[in-house]
This record gives structure tokens, C-alpha cells and sequence, in this order.
């Protein structure tokens, strides 16, 4: 595959894992029980493959390593912190108001890694 259509993929995936984050984490907050259903659990896995793969692809072809592109590390950093705010915000057995800020922090990390990547800065929307 070609550079462009690895990078089509992986911003769809992008946007696939967002989309399906952001209801699942309404759905979650409002107490419904599809979240904790077969599909909703493994969808999500499969796109966040797709992205992965075609991240580490563009990492390869590029030859970009977080060492070498500051960008690329700060990235990471944030993917592990909306991870780790994405287990708590779907965590059913937690209180509510805690899950909501996990939601809404994972959502903001997220578009922190948006703007990393865009930007190809690792302040992303707080460089000047």
C-alpha cells in the first residue's frame, strides 16, 4: 500500500474510535446495557488495531521514532493517558460523576493527540 491510503486508513480509524468512544461513553454514563454487550466490547478492539498497525506503518516508512520526533513520543504519552481515562470512564461499577470526568478528560487527551498530530509539535494546542 501506498503512503497516502495508509494515512486515508488511519485517519478513519482515527475518527472511527472516536465516534465509537464518545457513544459508548454516553451510552455507559445513561445506563445502557448494549455497552457491555459482544459487539461493543470487540468493535473497538479491531479499530484500535487498524490504527495501530497503520501508525506503526507511517512510523516505518517515515522513519520516525519517538527519539527522533518529539511529536511522535508526546503522542504516545497521550495515547496512554486516554487509555488509562477510557478504562475508568467505561468502568461500570464506578460512581457516576468520577466515569463522567474520566469521559470528559479522555475526550480532551484525545483532541490533545489530534492537535499533536496536525501540528507535529508535542505541546500540540498549547505551542504559540
Amino acid at each position: 500500500m501506498d503512503y497516502l491510503t495508509v494515512k486515508t486508513l488511519h485517519q478513519s480509524a482515527v475518527v472511527l474510535s472516536f465516534v465509537g468512544f464518545f457513544v459508548r461513553g454516553i451510552a455507559s454514563l445513561r445506563g445502557a446495557t448494549w455497552v457491555r454487550g459482544r459487539a461493543a466490547r470487540s468493535v473497538p478492539h479491531v479499530i484500535d488495531s487498524v490504527l495501530l498497525l497503520s501508525a506503526l506503518w507511517l512510523a516505518w516508512t517515515l522513519h520516525l521514532t519517538p527519539t527522533a520526533a518529539p511529536w511522535l513520543a508526546a503522542k504516545i504519552i497521550g495515547l496512554v493517558v486516554y487509555i488509562s481515562l477510557g478504562v475508568v470512564a467505561l468502568r461500570p461499577g464506578l460512581p457516576r460523576p468520577l466515569r463522567a470526568a474520566a469521559w470528559m478528560a479522555a475526550l480532551a487527551s484525545f483532541g490533545w493527540i489530534v492537535s499533536v498530530a496536525i501540528s507535529k509539535n508535542p505541546l500540540g494546542l498549547f505551542a504559540r
